[in-house]
């Protein structure tokens, strides 16, 4: 297993993800590739950019969730793991796939969460269609508590630890 693809959504507990991820590492010498798909800009999806002020507040959104996937890859590589982070626009599974193609990715790592069937219907079900479309074997990780409602990236316990923890600091 050469290359590990771990999905990170800011959930309060995406460090249990990249913990699995580094334990398979270790063991396998493997590469860890983190990737956040981010929601695409609203002129992807139909709708007109906005003003200014809100495509000022959805940079800012970016940087700070680059800054927390940038953090876990230097944690990863301060642990001796080859580590990259990849922060992309678009279509949730699709992306994935895509990118699981692009890198050679032996293993899919994803969290887990308990939905409710309202919330599956109307809001969709990503690991189950990650699950269905992976041509490589997907790694579900469960997680205890919910997403949160979207919130800017740095908000969550755990990100905000990761934030303050820059390199070089």
């Amino acid at each position: 297993m050469k290359n590990i693809l771990v999905t990170i959504d800011f959930e309060n507990e995406a460090h249990l993800l990249v913990d699995k991820a580094f334990d398979l590492a270790k063991k396998f010498g493997s590469k860890v590739w983190l990737i956040h798909i981010a929601a695409p800009d609203p002129d992807f999806v139909g709708y007109q950019v906005g003003p200014q002020n809100e495509r000022d507040f959805r940079a800012g959104e970016l940087r700070d969730e680059r800054k927390i996937i940038e953090n876990y890859v230097h944690q990863l590589k301060e642990k001796g793991i080859d580590a990259e982070g990849l922060l992309i626009q678009g279509a949730t599974v699709e992306t994935i796939l895509k990118e699981t193609e692009k890198l050679n990715i032996d293993l899919v790592i994803i969290g887990r969460h308990k939905h409710s069937l309202l919330y599956k219907t109307f809001v969709g079900n990503t690991d189950s269609a990650l699950i269905n479309k992976s041509k490589v074997p997907v790694l579900i990780i469960p997680l205890n508590n919910a997403i949160s409602l979207p919130q800017k990236a740095g908000q969550h316990k755990a990100d905000e630890e990761y934030l303050n923890h820059t390199p070089g600091h």
